[in-house]
């Protein structure tokens, strides 16, 4: 049933990006290049999306999108000032016009206490305009990373134009 859903969401993000003639990049931490796998799934893909980096180190992060090591060390990479880096760096690393990004904490371990397992900080990037959102999930490794690449997606989704 979530496969049906995540489907019929990426379906009609492709149909709004392509009304705007608009392309997108996922920049993807914690989900590991699933969102970009979901985007693909779907023919005509290439019309609409772009690229997508699986910047699942922070050096990767770094060296890919451009996000200073130095906000890592000091925010973290699952952090609000690094999920936006992430956004605006795939813009600019790219030629999509639109972008998303989550970086965060699957589990099962890796959590703290102001960090639990389940973490995920998203952001979206659309016209040069940075938006982030702090997510709590529940569940195992695959349900917190089902469930970051679903919000991922129906948040671009509601921050296009049309």
């Amino acid at each position: 049933m979530a496969v049906v859903l995540m489907t019929d969401l990426t379906a009609c993000l492709a149909n709004k990006l392509t009304k705007l003639d608009w392309m997108m990049a996922t920049a993807e931490s914690c989900t590991g290049g699933m969102i970009a796998a979901q985007c693909t799934d779907l023919p005509g893909s290439s019309i609409w999306f772009e690229r997508g980096f699986v910047t699942y180190s922070n050096a990767a992060k770094t060296d890919m999108l451009g996000v200073s090591s130095s906000l890592i060390l000091e925010q973290g990479a699952v952090s609000e000032p690094v999920a936006r880096a992430m956004a605006m760096g795939a813009v600019e690393c790219s030629q999509a016009r639109v972008s998303l990004a989550v970086t965060g904490i699957a589990g099962p371990g890796g959590g703290s206490q102001t960090k639990p397992v389940g973490t995920v900080w998203l952001a979206w990037c659309v016209n040069g305009k940075v938006d982030a959102e702090l997510c709590v999930f529940e569940g195992d490794r695959a349900k917190v990373r089902q469930a970051a690449a679903a919000q991922a997606l129906m948040g671009l989704f509601k921050r296009l134009p049309i």
